[in-house]
């Protein structure tokens, strides 16, 4: 379709080329949906390597990046650390790429962008918290945040596929532990995600 666009597309028809531009924008799209699937199916399937892990190091480290991005971008990020954890770096770099880049992501549009995480100590253990002032969502569609390929807003307001907190509820399961959101229309997510008994896989 882009060789035909681009070797001929002087001599088509308007709709011609439009045909030849959605046929480019949906192989794009499957491309990324078949990209997101293989990443699903390896953190399924991938062996664990547990270690000690410090998930305060870990967020500054992605946001940071995502700072990098996008450099016009001021998002206040708060972090109350070290947040020591016993768990697979790798899984758990995963798991707050996405947790984070969602918050990153759903502040876009709020002036003072915030986000944080922190940790809440609880009776059942270590409840660990990904907070943003951002978006938000209608709690009625909460059960099924976590299924793949699943979205709660326009593809047209916020770019996505719907496998990201997919991921996060693999990851955050197989590490014993248990992942949960609180939301509202305009003000703001909060995900919670618990890693088991002692903080993550024995």
């Amino acid at each position: 379709a882009g060789v035909l666009a681009e070797d001929f597309g002087p001599s088509l028809e308007p709709q011609a080329l439009q045909y030849l531009t959605k046929i480019q924008s949906s192989s794009a799209r499957m491309s990324s949906l078949m990209d997101d699937l293989l990443r699903l199916s390896r953190v399924a399937r991938s062996e664990l390597h547990p270690g000690t892990v410090d998930l305060a190091v870990l967020a500054e480290s992605i946001v940071e990046e995502l700072r990098e991005a996008e450099p016009a971008r001021n998002v206040e990020f708060s972090c109350s650390g070290p947040l020591t954890v016993f768990a697979d770096l790798g899984l758990m770099r995963i798991a707050l790429q996405n947790l984070l880049g969602n918050a990153w992501k759903y502040t876009s549009r709020t002036p003072k962008a915030r986000v944080s995480l922190t940790v809440s100590p609880k009776p059942q253990g270590r409840v660990y918290i990904v907070e943003d002032n951002g978006t938000g969502f209608d709690m009625s569609s909460a059960k099924k945040l976590f299924q793949p390929f699943v979205r709660l807003h326009e593809s047209s307001d916020f770019e996505g596929n719907g496998i990201g907190l997919a991921l996060v509820a693999r990851i955050v399961a197989r590490h014993g532990g248990s992942v949960w959101a609180e939301s509202g229309a305009g003000t703001g997510t909060r995900f919670f995600f618990t890693l088991g008994e002692a903080d993550g896989v024995r």
